[in-house]
């Protein structure tokens, strides 16, 4: 065992030793306090990086998986940290979302209340254990790790509209945490075993009277994550909450809903492939035809949305239903493109949400309905718009408007950026399934999602050219926010990171293509987790 092998539990235990440090120091002391965390962070990105690495050219081939046995035993008595391609891409997504969320939060809002930078730390360690983990006991542990923080992250900043969007998301994930312990008490019943890999093994061989406890397990399971990725009917609390939270909070909540498909993804490939015997393909018709709905409900959110909270939150549910949907396809040509998809959306998401605070900053509350009732009776002095016509565009607004420009291309998958080549991928592997092995003619539900994807897409540029003029355009106030380098910065960093992912494409791909690939085929992940060395003189290198 080497030093890389140790480096995998850099990204849980740093965070959660940082959030133990940060608590006890005084909150007069803050931007002490921020550097701390932020600090943490980059050194859990560097990590995140290094294991990406790794997990890129480990193994025989493209899809070997790292294997760290805390505590020393084996599967699968024993904890197992599993790092592979997928666990890897997420981490050092998140180490982005919360570098860029931290830096904006120093301005001003991590004043806003108590143990901004611990809780995020504490979410930090929460998700990163998520991914990592090899056991649904221990998912279970660092889901609600991630989900205690988010309680105290959704009501920092306090105010009526935040506690009751808080109080609300409490009692839905509280019920959702329920459902996934009940699920895994189930499952352990069933199989005797909680392991993932051996999970793996042991579902195609169980008999039909434990078959149905185990599948109904599997249900309740599937039910909580999908309330966390918000799949509809069950993501209603979703954009009340998300534009009802401060905008770093906001931001970094853009990945949480990712875990959702994170475990989606990883759970139906990995246990109910096709060696899972008569539990092969579980569940895929409900994500398929809930994804499809989730879509569908999301575009008509995005639409109808006047405020632009609200707008960036159904935006979230669309991006939810468009890899709930792929998941639910079973095309193996469609995760790597979806793949790429889940870090473009994420990313773009993230910077909205950040930018909306800075976009509003000068404008008066209700200005959004004021403008609807101006358009809708004629409102308007044409000689004053005549006058507006030759007057310049201050710096400020011109960079927030770019800003603002370069969301709406990305979620409307417009070329060039990031947005439409991850669309055009999915698409591509949608009628190319030939790398897969797959040559069954374009389904219905195929065709539905293909309209959809496209549908969704003119959705989001419609509703962001709307609010788009509303605010750069024909604004009512006149006024040009105060904004800082260290709030406009992150937002940049995240659409530079998208313009870099359309830069370098071919890359982002492969890698993407590569970690559908080993998802498919899960015989090395299980074999690597099942067959991992002892440390020291009982079990040698």
């Amino acid at each position: 065992m080497n030093w890389l092998h140790h480096l995998i539990v850099l990204p849980i235990l740093l965070p959660l030793v940082t959030a133990a440090v940060l608590i006890p120091v005084d909150e007069r002391n803050r931007t002490l306090k921020g550097v701390l965390g932020f600090a943490s962070t980059i050194a859990v990105f560097f990590a995140g990086v290094i294991l990406m690495r790794a997990a890129a050219t480990s193994g025989d081939g493209d899809s070997g998986a790292i294997v760290y046995l805390l505590g020393n035993w084996p599967a699968p008595f024993g904890i197992v940290l599993v790092l592979d391609r997928l666990s890897a891409l997420m981490l050092v997504l998140t180490s982005v979302l919360a570098l860029a969320t931290q830096v904006f939060s120093m301005s001003k809002w991590h004043r806003a209340g108590h143990h901004f930078h611990s809780l995020v730390q504490l979410m930090l360690a929460g998700l990163n254990g998520a991914f990592l983990t090899g056991d649904l006991f221990n998912l279970f542990v660092f889901f609600e790790m991630m989900l205690a923080a988010s309680y105290g992250l959704l009501l920092h900043g306090s105010g009526p509209m935040r506690v009751k969007a808080g109080l609300h998301y409490i009692a839905v994930n509280l019920a959702a945490s329920s459902l996934f312990l009940i699920g895994v008490s189930m499952i352990y019943g069933a199989t005797g075993t909680l392991n993932m890999a051996d999970l793996a093994l042991r579902i195609g061989t169980i008999g039909p009277e434990s078959r149905m406890l185990m599948e109904a397990g599997a249900a309740l399971l599937g039910i909580a994550f999908l309330v966390k990725a918000g799949m509809w009917p069950l993501g209603f609390w979703l954009p009340a909450a998300y534009s009802a939270a401060t905008p770093p909070v906001a931001a970094i909540f853009a990945i949480l809903t990712k875990v959702g498909v994170y475990i989606l993804l990883r759970l139906s490939l990995l246990l109910f492939g096709s060696d899972a015997g008569n539990s092969a393909g579980f569940g895929q018709s409900i994500l398929l035809y809930g994804g499809l709905l989730t879509i569908g409900f999301g575009a008509i959110g995005v639409l109808a949305s006047q405020a632009m909270g609200r707008l960036a939150g159904y935006c979230v549910l669309v991006s939810s239903g468009t890899l709930i949907a792929a998941i639910g396809l079973g095309n193996g040509a469609v995760i790597g493109g979806a793949l790429f998809y889940l870090v473009s959306s994420t990313l773009t998401i993230c910077a909205l949400f950040l930018l909306i605070e800075l976009v509003e900053r000068a404008r008066d509350a209700g200005a959004d309905v004021l403008a609807v009732t101006m358009e809708a009776y004629g409102d308007i002095d044409e000689n004053e718009e005549e006058r507006e016509v030759s007057v310049a565009v201050p710096g400020t607004v011109a960079v927030l408007g770019l800003c603002f420009s370069a969301c709406a291309i990305l979620l409307s998958g417009l070329p060039p950026l990031s947005g439409f080549l991850a669309k055009f991928a999915m698409l591509h592997g949608l009628f190319n399934p030939d790398s897969f092995g797959g040559d069954a003619p374009v389904s219905g539900a195929e065709w539905t999602y293909t309209a959809l994807l496209i549908l969704s897409g003119l959705a989001a540029m419609i509703a962001m050219n709307r609010v788009g003029i509303r605010t750069f355009w024909t604004s009512i106030e006149g006024t040009i926010p105060r904004v800082f380098l260290i709030e406009i910065a992150p937002v940049l960093m995240l659409l530079a990171v998208c313009a870099f992912l359309s830069l370098q494409a071919g890359s982002a791909m492969r890698y993407m293509d590569a970690t559908a690939k080993a998802l498919a085929e899960p015989q090395n992940y299980i074999g690597r987790v099942m067959s991992a060395p002892r440390a020291g003189p009982t079990g040698g290198d």
